[in-house]
């Protein structure tokens, strides 16, 4: 089964209320209302594209260490995953499914990481829930996900709603902005030029792992 019909599955059973989910209609309609607006916002555009230059960043994994992309595309090419959160059922199954893809990504002679907001204990349970064999790295006040042009603000009526479901970004993420990265997906080349750029202001929706394959082939053949 693709990434994508495992997150269209638990949508649908997440939004029929099906055990263990049971969440009133008017959570899901103010969910949609957010994703909808976004959308519409059109910030998905203003975000960076393949032909554009990454920028370069150091943010540190969850036992503070520092990891430096310059460092990472010294050894090859880059790809990078922006999610939301450990909170975040989507996200966790795009880490799942980037971790089955691991070996082939390694295979070319790719690194990976992945970035949220969260802090570095909330880093840490990602890896740890997901079994995840890649670097999670922490992005203070998504600083590195802004960048990118990923950093959008929850509207007022979201974040209430957050706060009545007990989904506390500022205690997730360890700063009180209500900021998130929309999921973003990106390959990059040794000269920092990226090559794929994936990104989706609908959470629910992502890119499969093996679409980065044949970015990552021609890399690799170029290079030989």
């Amino acid at each position: 089964m693709t990434l994508q019909a495992k997150l269209d599955a638990f949508k649908a059973d997440f939004e029929a209320g099906k055990p263990p989910y049971s969440v009133p209609r008017s959570v899901i309609d103010t969910m949609h209302r957010a994703t909808e607006e976004l959308i519409a916002s059109g910030a998905a555009t203003r975000a960076l594209k393949a032909g554009d230059t990454a920028p370069l960043f150091v943010l540190k994994d969850p036992d503070g260490k520092p990891v430096s992309a310059a460092e990472l595309l010294a050894q090859g090419p880059l790809v990078i995953s922006f999610y939301r959160g450990v909170w975040c059922p989507y996200c966790n199954m795009e880490l799942q499914a980037l971790q089955e893809a691991l070996p082939s990504f390694r295979a070319l002679g790719a690194n990976l990481v992945a970035i949220s907001p969260q802090s570095p204990v909330n880093s840490r349970k990602s890896a740890r829930t997901n079994g995840l064999g890649f670097p999670i790295l922490s992005d203070p006040g998504n600083a590195t996900a802004a960048a990118f042009g990923l950093r959008f603000t929850l509207p007022d009526y979201l974040i209430e709603l957050y706060k009545g479901l007990k989904n506390d970004l500022p205690a997730f993420n360890g700063d009180t902005s209500w900021t998130l990265p929309m999921p973003g997906r990106f390959v990059i080349s040794q000269d920092r030029v990226i090559r794929y750029a994936e990104v989706n202001p609908d959470y629910t929706q992502r890119p499969e792992p093996a679409d980065m394959l044949p970015v990552l082939r021609h890399l690799t053949a170029k290079a030989a």
